[in-house]
């Protein structure tokens, strides 16, 4: 009789992408295992893009913590093997109360949050994290014992609905060859400088380019409009996260701040370039992704990107990478 395992994963989009590199090892090691997903209802399209999710449980935000109760509660009949929570926080914990793994022998894992680490690194500099950080791995280790991977590769194809597929070749006219950007972040503090994007844009090939982004990032359009080439198409609002990472996934090289796309076209094995400055956790694991980044004794010094810089250029550990270096890698890739 085949196992199941929950994975507990409400959100981010990057965080529930680098959740994803689990699947591969948990698969390939135990191949009758059938994995259930616990997550927040608007990332469900996502996590179903991969083929090797058996069964999404979408929980409504707006619910609250009684419609979290109740679902957990539906949950509880499926009488899991394994219970992986790799969110950790007061909204996984809830669910895991009432599922109530301790009853499973050696069958619950969760990922920690080193809280004392994190404290020391962004309080005082202390940095007792590895570093680089790759969050995959961080993903993949609390569940060692029942994986047998030595060789880690957490890649794998996502299989792609036709609404999906056929929207975006629409939009693309069905464009080949091309490269995407994604010139927005999260937090501003970690985007790389808007006059980068359009120097490098002028230095690579010929090649049609999407830029994407959220609906508010207004200045990805302004950007376009500077550009000296009109082979730049600003893409931003106009798809949705499934999308973006289709797009990505056709693309022969993707460029990112340390966003989730970049991590999309890591697990997906497509070629990319990420650009590091001040964050700590988005490092790459898989060789198709480039780390370009400036060594600077103040890095990291952000989880996420919030904060304050402490030097006299903002953002200097960005602003660093030079888009002559960006090009070069570019170019090497495509």
């Amino acid at each position: 009789m085949s196992k199941t395992l929950l994975i507990i994963r409400f959100s981010s989009f990057g965080d529930i992408l680098q959740t994803m590199s689990v699947l591969r090892p948990l698969k390939e090691s135990n191949p009758d295992l059938k994995i259930h997903w616990l997550t927040k209802s608007e990332y469900r399209e996502l996590v179903e893009l991969s083929p090797l999710v058996d069964k999404v449980w979408p929980f409504e935000k707006g619910q609250g913590a009684f419609g979290l109760i109740k679902l957990a509660f539906r949950i509880r009949s499926m009488k899991f093997d394994y219970i992986y929570d790799a969110h950790n926080n007061l909204r996984s914990k809830i669910a895991v109360t009432i599922l109530n793994p301790f009853s499973l022998k050696d069958g619950f894992f969760k990922r920690p949050k080193n809280r004392i680490k994190r404290f020391l690194l962004f309080s005082f500099g202390i940095n007792k994290f590895e570093n680089p950080f790759r969050g995959m791995i961080s993903y993949t280790r609390p569940i060692d014992k029942i994986t047998e991977q030595k060789n880690l590769d957490c890649r794998h194809k996502f299989n792609f609905a036709e609404s999906i597929t056929c929207s975006v070749d629409e939009i693309t006219q069905g464009e080949q060859d091309f490269i995407t950007m994604a010139p927005s972040a999260a937090w501003e503090m970690k985007r790389w400088p808007t006059e980068h994007w359009i120097e490098l844009i002028s230095k690579l090939p010929e090649k049609k380019i999407f830029l994407l982004g959220g609906p508010s990032d207004q200045f990805i359009e302004e950007l376009r409009k500077k550009c000296s080439t009109q082979n730049v198409v600003n893409l931003s609002g106009k798809l949705s996260l499934t999308q973006s990472v289709y797009l990505v996934s056709k693309s022969s090289c993707l460029i990112s701040a340390d966003t989730g796309l970049i991590h999309a076209a890591e697990i997906m094995g497509i070629n990319g370039i990420s650009l590091i400055g001040p964050t700590a956790f988005g490092f790459p694991t898989h060789e198709n992704i480039k780390t370009l980044e400036v060594e600077m004794e103040c890095r990291p010094c952000t989880k996420d990107g919030r904060g304050k810089c402490s030097q006299d250029v903002w953002r200097q550990c960005m602003v660093d990478i030079t888009p002559t270096k960006v090009s070069e890698v570019c170019k090497e890739l495509i």
